[in-house]
């Protein structure tokens, strides 16, 4: 029986600077790789999630539709560009070797669950978790109210037992992530912390 820690969507376009910035964001991803260089985190294993879309249809608000942040989104983390790559506050835990694995998810469709992801290998998250005697996580990234939520939420359907390091998540808004947190709740996540929290 061993954890793991699931880092999600820590990437340039959802930190300050990037085309979905959530506020936050570059410090959630320098404290993230602070945890993961800790001597004894306490993590057998350390994954990462990535938005990394292609074309995902109406997930998309090209102009002159204006995205309603809810369902629909600014263009973001599209293959190939810089928005898509991790934040650099987040590089170190990368180049350290750290993330045993990174799970790709959106190409052609709406994804915000790490659980929709695929690695390199095709493989999915929770078969690659349980592979390895995972049965405890621990979700954190950007943003709380989207696609830590969906992520934590799976992998507690999944069997895991869940919790969310607050502290190290940002929200985009706090109707959004007051919601959130109570979906989680129901759901028997656990919750420490407190999110980095945007505008309204």
């Amino acid at each position: 029986m061993h954890r793991a820690l699931i880092v999600v969507d820590v990437q340039n376009d959802f930190c300050e600077g990037g085309s979905l910035a959530v506020t936050g964001g570059a410090d959630v991803a320098a404290a993230i790789t602070e945890l993961i260089g800790q001597a004894t985190p306490g993590y057998r294993h350390v994954v990462a999630t990535r938005d990394h879309h292609i074309d995902p249809g109406p997930h998309f608000a090209h102009p002159p539709a204006a995205p309603d942040y809810e369902t629909t989104w600014p263009v973001h983390c599209v293959a190939g560009t810089e928005g898509v790559g991790f934040h650099p506050n987040f590089a170190p835990a990368v180049a350290s070797g750290a993330i045993a694995a990174v799970f790709d998810k959106g190409a052609y469709e709406a994804a915000y669950s790490g659980f929709e992801g695929r690695d390199e290998n095709g493989s999915g998250l929770a078969d690659w978790l349980r592979e390895r005697g995972v049965t405890e996580v621990d979700v954190v990234g950007i943003a709380t109210d989207h696609c830590v939520r969906a992520t934590a939420l799976d992998a507690a359907r999944e069997g895991f037992r869940t919790q969310v390091l607050l502290d190290l998540t940002a929200g985009v808004a706090p109707h959004t992530t007051a919601r959130a947190l109570e979906d989680l709740r129901t759901a028997g996540v656990g919750l420490t912390g407190a999110p980095v929290l945007g505008g309204a």
